[in-house]
């Protein structure tokens, strides 16, 4: 499990954060100049060079999403322009993309950060610009709710695979949703129905939690408390619930760290959005402690898991029940080996997971439990500490990635084997350098005592 650091603060990654801000600079700055934009978004690097993917464009917002942060972290204006001219040029087929559940990875990640710069007054406010960035995320998140499974016990926007399939991924991506109802709007369907966003929002939170995280309370032979299963997977014609299943992970009766990372992150966001909100929209939904205490179960369980299934330095292998794990040894009682023989990391799930861990632990300090909330907040610092040094900070000139080890898809034999290894090792991905950017700045903004960093911030 993590060795938790209990006597790190934030103030104390000072200088290792600079380093890092420096470094995605130059990152960003290669990117831009070496990328050949005409094929399509960058996706991971292959031999350090950011190479593209055919699957769905789910990554192109993080690209120009990084240059957003670079500008917020640092000041530096040409990353802002940089981040709004490709935003206009490039992302408008991501807000009316009906193929896929990303949304809010997208738009968030470009519209939404300019908004919430401007909200900041980081940047002028001009008004035709603010009713920009509102309308595209307004028409993104009804995009992402037409979406949607019915199941009998409520519904879920479903992914690309189909109407059958629930990916825990989309817990991060219902943001899109909650962003577009605060912002006043709503979905209509046939016949003018009015779908209240929230709501759907809502309902998809509470079925993921449901099905997607797992409580030790005897599903199946391999429920144990907090751990996720990829996709869930429905019968379309009664709404039944019929098994896990994984994509990207091992198993569905084991549990694929990024996806986990997504949960932690995605519900522990959703518990600080509805504290923003009156019992009054609330109950649109049902019962507002309800609505706290699955989303606050759901945060717990999976950054509990994490905590314990997690090798001692904060970075996991790429699933819990990868099947060559058991030729590491006691694997966990040690820090995590990208260069072993047998198995990868996934740094870009240790990025993700320490912004669930640092975001609950900050909501449970913030509501009176210090004791269990600090354990979540040293937790999330320690995996931070780990990723601003090497072997996963790139200070490689000549590599375009900013976080090493990070893995795609295993399963399917995508990511790099660099020559004289054995397993992937040595590469980035855009999903991982941008939330390991978000993260940086979570920390940063605590340390420089600025505005707390929440997705939501671009609400005037």
């Amino acid at each position: 499990m993590i060795a938790i650091d209990s006597e790190i603060q934030a103030k104390d990654l000072k200088s290792a954060l600079d380093k890092f801000w420096q470094l995605s600079a130059e990152k960003i700055s290669a990117i831009e100049k070496e990328y050949p934009q005409n094929q399509g978004s960058p996706v991971f690097t292959v031999d350090g060079k950011y190479a593209t993917r055919g699957w769905t464009e789910w990554t192109q917002g993080f690209q120009f999403g990084s240059s957003i942060l670079q500008f917020d972290a640092t000041g530096e204006k040409s990353y802002l322009e940089k981040g709004k001219l490709k935003t206009h040029q490039y992302m408008a087929p991501h807000i009316s993309h009906t193929g896929v559940h990303d949304h809010g990875f997208n738009n968030v990640s470009t519209y939404g950060n300019l908004l919430r710069l401007m909200v900041e007054e980081k940047i002028p406010y001009v008004e035709w610009e603010k009713n920009y960035y509102e309308l595209a995320l307004k028409i993104s998140g009804a995009v992402q709710a037409s979406r949607w499974s019915p199941i009998k016990d409520g519904g879920f926007m479903y992914s690309f695979n189909g109407p059958h399939s629930l990916f825990v991924d989309t817990i991060r991506t219902v943001r899109i949703l909650m962003l577009s109802h605060s912002l006043g709007h709503v979905l209509q369907e046939e016949n003018d129905k009015k779908v209240n966003l929230l709501v759907r929002g809502l309902q998809h939170a509470k079925a993921t939690a449901d099905y997607s995280v797992y409580y030790g309370e005897g599903r199946d032979r391999y429920d144990l408390w907090g751990r996720t299963a990829h996709e869930s997977v429905f019968n379309t014609n009664d709404g039944n619930f019929r098994c896990p299943n994984s994509q990207q992970g091992y198993t569905g009766f084991s549990t694929w760290t990024r996806g986990l990372a997504w949960a932690m992150c995605g519900f522990a966001e959703e518990l600080e959005y509805i504290e923003t909100l009156s019992e009054n929209s609330l109950k649109a939904y049902g019962d507002p402690a309800e609505i706290k205490a699955f989303l606050l179960k759901a945060a717990t369980a999976s950054c509990d898991f994490y905590i314990e299934h997690t090798p001692t330095d904060g970075i996991p292998y790429w699933d819990t029940g990868a099947p060559n794990l058991h030729k590491l040894g006691d694997y966990l009682s040690r820090p995590a080996d990208p260069y072993n023989d047998f198995e990868p990391v996934d740094s870009s799930a240790a990025a993700i997971g320490a912004q669930g861990l640092l975001r609950l632990g900050h909501y449970l300090k913030k509501n009176g439990d210090e004791k269990k909330g600090n354990t979540y907040w040293q937790a999330g610092l320690t995996v931070l500490k780990t990723l601003l040094d090497e072997p996963y900070l790139s200070t490689d000139k000549n590599h375009q990635g900013l976080i090493l080890h990070s893995i795609y898809h295993e399963p399917n034999g995508w990511d790099n084997v660099p020559a004289g290894q054995k397993i992937a090792c040595n590469e980035s991905s855009m999903w991982g350098d941008y939330h390991a950017r978000e993260l940086a700045l979570y920390v940063q903004r605590i340390i420089d005592k600025d505005t707390y960093y929440t997705f939501f911030n671009c609400l005037s």
